[in-house]
């Protein structure tokens, strides 16, 4: 079975060479610009992951990420947070995350974390 990712970045540019790299790896793959979005895609797409850009307008990447782990249906899904804040890891896997990408990031980098995550 086709493994699902559910990505949030408001940088089209970033969302766009996620999804091609992500459905290039043979993931089934839903990306959002916006915040208020992610929730209700989760409910509806059901991920097997979720990547969460932190810095997005509305309600933050790591805000998102502690209502996925607070869903019932959803806290078992592993969640890797984009960040250019690299000081900040500690207060990031705070909310619950699984994972941390630095950006600027490498693809290789993604696939890899993506597959040891969600295998």
């Amino acid at each position: 079975m086709v493994k699902r990712i559910l990505v949030l970045d408001d940088n089209q540019d970033i969302l766009d060479i996620v999804h091609e790299t992500l459905t290039y790896e043979n993931f089934e793959v839903k990306s959002t610009g916006e915040s208020v979005n992610v929730m209700p895609l989760v409910e509806a797409f059901e991920p097997d992951l979720v990547i969460l850009d932190y810095r997005v307008a509305g309600t933050n990447g790591g805000e998102l990420c502690r209502n996925i782990k607070a869903h019932p249906k959803f806290s078992n899904v592993p969640v890797i947070i984009f960040s250019a804040y690299i000081n900040r890891e500690a207060d990031l896997y705070a909310y619950g995350c699984d994972a941390i990408i630095n950006k600027p990031f490498d693809l290789t980098e993604l696939v890899e974390k993506v597959n040891n995550l969600i295998s």
